[in-house]
Order: C-alpha cells, then structure tokens, then sequence
C-alpha cells in the first residue's frame, strides 16, 4: 500500500474526521491507527506491530538514537515557557495595563487589527516566533476592541508563512535558498546564483503575497464571510471573543489579576524575548557555520528551537523579576506558572498527534505518490505551474508540512524544468513554494497552524475552519496568475492578470458580505 493511491487514506480520513466532528485529538488518532496498521499489513501479528510501531514514533518525539531529540523538545519547552510567561504578564496586571493603553491610542477595530498585521509582517525571522509572539503581543489589543480570537489567529497565521517564505534573511529563506542552489548545481544552470534566484522568485508567488493583501482587504473592508462572520457577530453583540462553550482554548490566560500593572509589565517581557531568541538565532547560525559567517550562512545553519527556548528562559526570567516587583508572593507565581503550563497542554497535545501521523504518513509514502503524479504526467508545459501550485498545495495539505513538502517539491520541479525549458525553472519553483503555503494554511495538522491557534489563543477547528474560506479564496487568485505566466511565460504579466483576479473579488465579496453593524 505505500507509495500508491491508498496512502491518501490516512490523511484524507483524519482531514475529514476533523472537519466532522472538530475533535482534533480523535481525528487525529483515527489516522495514526489506519496508517500504521496499513504500513503493518501483512505482518505476522499487525495489532502489536502497528502498536510498537506509534509508541517507538512517539517515544522517538523525545528521544531519538539514544539522544534526546532536541528539536521537538525545544519547541515542547518554549511552548510551557510562553505560556509561563503570558500567565505572570495577567497575574502582575501588564496585559490589563497594556490593553488600556493600547485603547487610549488605537480607537478603532481597523487600528488594532492593523497594529496586528504589522508586527506580523515585520517579526518575519520564523513562522513559530512570530505566531506565537504576534498572537500574544495582539491578544490584549484586540480583545479590548471586541475582535474575535478566530479573526486574531487568521491575521497572525496569514502574515507569519508568506512573510517568512518571501524573506531571504529568515529560518524559511535560509533553507529555501539552500535547496535552490542545490538544484540549480545538480542541473548545471549557472545565469542565477541560490540567493538571485530566491529574490526573483518571490514576486512570482502570488499566493504568499495575495494572502498578505487579502488580510489588510479584509480589516479594511471589513469583509467577515463564512464562519469568520458568525466569530466576529458573537465578539461586537456579546464581547465574547472566543466561543466558551468549546471549553477552554490553548494559551489562554483571561484576565483576572488584582494587581495594578504597569504597560512594561508586558513590553518588556515581549521585547526581552524578542531580542534573546534573534540573539541566539545569530549565535547558534555562527557556531553551525563553517567558513565565513554571512548573515545568509547563519540563518541557514541557525538552531532556531534552541534560540527559542533560550530567548524563551531569559524572558522569563525577566518576567519573574517583574512579578517579584509587583509584590506577587511565591505562592502566586508559583500558581500562575502552573496555570500557564496547563494552558499550553492541549496545543502540546495537538502538536505531539500532528508529529505522530507526519511519520506515519511519510511511512506509507504518501508524498512520494503525490510526487509520482507530477513527474509520471505528459503535460502542456503552460499547464505546469498551475499543476505544481495544486499538487504542492495538496501534498502540503495533507502532510502538514510545507518544508516537507519543499524538500520534495522542489527537487523535482527542477528535475522537469531542467529536462523541458530551463526558462521556466523559476516559475515552477516560485508555484511549488506558493503551493505549500496554501496547503499548510487550510491544514489541521500543520504545526503552524496549530501554534497560530496558540498564540492568539483560539480553538484549533475555529481557526481552521474561519481561515479555510479565504485561503481558498486566494488560492484561486493565484491559479489565475499561474495561468497567465504558463501561457504568456512573462512572471509580470502573470502578476497583473493575479491583481485583477484580487480587484475582481474584493469588489464581489463587498457585495455579498456587506460590513457587520458596529465592525
């Protein structure tokens, strides 16, 4: 079964159980069963393998080759520091203090969704930063303006990604250009370097940048549609920005401190966390480079987990101090560390189930099928893009995991590209990187989305299902430009037929969704 049209199972069936039911956690299960127990057919005892076989994937999250795996850790870790931390900013009073002062400044819904996107657009080192920081630096802003927290998570995780894959000085670009300049040696393609072509190409994917303009279209024009509207209905009428009947979301510290704070009682915190964990990005990418330093060299060769923890323990650090100066006794920090290590615990959860079935479907080989299609298929090469961005977005989709997918995706569009019309290398790579993003957006078990959910402290499905429309959305705009450039073979002209196509249906949803009272 690996490798063929039924290693789709897996993922479609727990994709689908998620968009029935919204209990991640089962859904999630049900596919890590099926796989394994698929990948374990025809053994002599397929209960017990496939049993042995999620416990050692499990067990190997933690401990990998008698070592412990730093990678996942490290995320675990800062993931109960930040939710330490975010618990001891509400218990000294900083997010009441900030939001209040927040409030005295941006006196509207657009200006506080706007101060989101902002920072989201210039915290564009790495996609879990700046999930996570942007949705914790936002929360108290627009929880103050009676903006919903599904709304919050989709401004967040629509600015992190396509900022990140655009951006060459980031964890994402490092690694981008690494591959690029790898297929363009294997295939002896010398007018563009690694780095050259990385800046060409980012013009050419549209969806990273489109997805960017529809979220400020979208604050702008107030355009609420599908579940989003009934989110964004709830938090104007009733102030409720996060459905409570759900049960407690990830993250979520509310808002119950007695103490007086001050606005530095969250500021700095924020920006001690922001400067260590960059700190570290650059020190772990200097010691992980060989020859010269260039600032390209040290994001590719950065331990961004570690920088994260490390950045993660001296912010808390400074958290405690602050506390201290508050007044807060032991017994308090010591309850409002516990309470932010339980509020991360149903994110951990996701996160450790999402790992889990990636393994057991890369087992099965499910991108390896996927990518089987595309290099098996006799196509128009003015269709080749366009197959890419839809193929790359499905497998990313289905996988939950662009950088999966990009490792895959790449190579071998390069290969087609190489063995066709070299010309069309750049297009074809641009529409593989502009796939993945979509396809890491509209999925459930993208680590990505899930922090995005996190950090701005909403349901997981509410996020999925409030951001699924609009990647959709723009998804199809891109399909548009890829169109154009496959045919025209102009990346420019390409990018004009996209803008119109974004014209087009801003002016649409205007008219089908007008502006809900009071937004």
């Amino acid at each position: 079964m690996e490798g063929t049209i039924f290693s789709l199972i897996p993922p479609i069936l727990a994709l689908v159980m998620v968009m029935l039911t919204r209990r991640v956690l089962l859904s999630l299960g049900v596919g890590i069963v099926v796989g394994a127990f698929m990948i374990n057919y025809g053994s002599g005892n397929v209960f017990m393998e496939s049993i042995q076989q999620i416990f050692s994937i499990v067990f190997g999250i933690f401990f990998d080759d008698g070592a412990i795996n730093s990678w996942e850790l490290y995320i675990i870790f800062f993931l109960l520091l930040l939710g330490m931390i975010a618990s001891l900013i509400a218990a000294t009073g900083g997010s009441r203090a900030f939001g209040e002062w927040a409030m005295s400044r941006v006196k509207t819904r657009i200006g506080a969704q706007l101060v989101t996107v902002l920072l989201g657009i210039i915290i564009f080192i790495d996609d879990y930063f700046n999930s996570l920081t942007v949705g914790n630096v936002g929360r108290p802003l627009t929880d103050r303006h009676k903006i919903s927290r599904a709304k919050l998570a989709y401004l967040v995780d629509s600015t992190a990604a396509p900022m990140c894959v655009i951006a060459p000085v980031s964890s994402w670009g490092a690694y981008i250009i690494t591959i690029i300049g790898g297929i363009l040696v294997s295939h002896s393609v010398t007018q563009w370097e690694a780095l050259q072509a990385f800046v060409l190409i980012a013009p050419m994917n549209f969806y990273a940048i489109f997805a960017v303009l529809m979220v400020v279209a979208v604050i702008y024009f107030k355009l609420d549609i599908g579940q989003m509207r009934i989110h964004e209905q709830r938090a104007i009428e009733t102030g409720e920005v996060v459905d409570k009947s759900k049960g407690p979301v990830p993250g979520d510290q509310g808002d119950v401190s007695t103490v007086v704070g001050k606005v530095g009682d969250l500021i700095w915190p924020i920006v001690t966390l922001i400067v260590a964990t960059v700190f570290f990005m650059i020190t772990t990418g200097i010691q992980g480079t060989d020859g010269d330093a260039t600032i390209l060299a040290i994001f590719e060769n950065t331990d961004v987990a570690a920088a994260l923890l490390y950045g993660g323990l001296v912010s808390l650090a400074v958290t405690l101090v602050l506390s201290f100066s508050r007044k807060l006794g032991v017994n308090e920090i010591g309850l409002g560390l516990w309470a932010g290590i339980k509020s991360m615990l149903p994110a951990i959860y996701i996160l450790i189930f999402a790992w889990t079935i990636i393994s057991i479907i890369k087992g099965i080989g499910t991108g390896d099928y996927l990518a089987g299609l595309v290099q098996d298929a006799n196509l128009n090469l003015a269709f080749l893009p366009v197959i890419l961005f839809v193929i790359a977005g499905f497998m990313a989709f289905s996988t939950g995991t662009s950088w999966g997918t990009f490792g895959i995706m790449l190579p071998i569009a390069g290969d087609i590209a190489a063995a066709t019309d070299v010309s069309m290398m750049l297009p074809v790579l641009a529409a593989v990187l502009a796939g993945s993003i979509f396809g890491d957006h509209c999925s459930p078990i993208s680590d990505t989305t899930i922090l995005s959910s996190t950090g701005a402290g909403s349901h997981h499905m509410d996020h999925v299902l409030t951001q699924l429309p609009y990647a959709l959305i723009i998804a199809g705009i891109s399909i548009v430009g890829y169109l154009v450039l496959g045919f025209t073979g102009s990346a420019f002209v390409g990018f004009l037929a996209a803008t119109a196509a974004f014209v087009v249906v801003i002016i649409v949803l205007k008219k089908l969704f007008p502006a809900l009272k009071g937004a």
